[in-house]
């Protein structure tokens, strides 16, 4: 499967973005999704995941109730809202997608989108 992740900006703290990913291929429906990020200077981190269904998310910690993760198994997309941005979410993020497991470590990721730049400013 191939991601095509776009959505990215620059906003100020406490704005919102809406990061989209588009999947190719007739088996998105079978993968289980996520979003990771990676800020200059770190590790990439995860920060979202949706089972294949769409009955399960998963979320991390610091972003927990300012992000929502969900997907269209129609439109083969999934999404990432994120409200109330702070300055410590800019970073890259990439979408993952894996069969197998709920995508939430990099090692449990079998095909990765590119990614797409998130700026806040404070």
């Amino acid at each position: 499967v191939q991601l095509q992740a776009s959505g990215g900006g620059s906003v100020q703290a406490g704005g919102s973005l809406r990061l989209s990913c588009a999947a190719s291929g007739r088996t998105f429906s079978s993968y289980n999704m996520g979003w990771f990020r990676q800020a200059p200077g770190k590790l990439r981190e995860f920060v979202a995941a949706i089972t294949w269904s769409g009955g399960s998310t998963y979320y991390a910690d610091s972003v927990k109730g300012r992000f929502t993760i969900s997907r269209n198994n129609a439109e083969n997309t999934v999404y990432l809202q994120m409200n109330s941005l702070k300055f410590e979410d800019t970073a890259v993020y990439h979408c993952a997608a894996s069969r197998q497991r709920i995508p939430q470590k990099d090692y449990e990721v079998e095909y990765w989108g590119q990614g797409t730049q998130v700026t806040v400013s404070s």
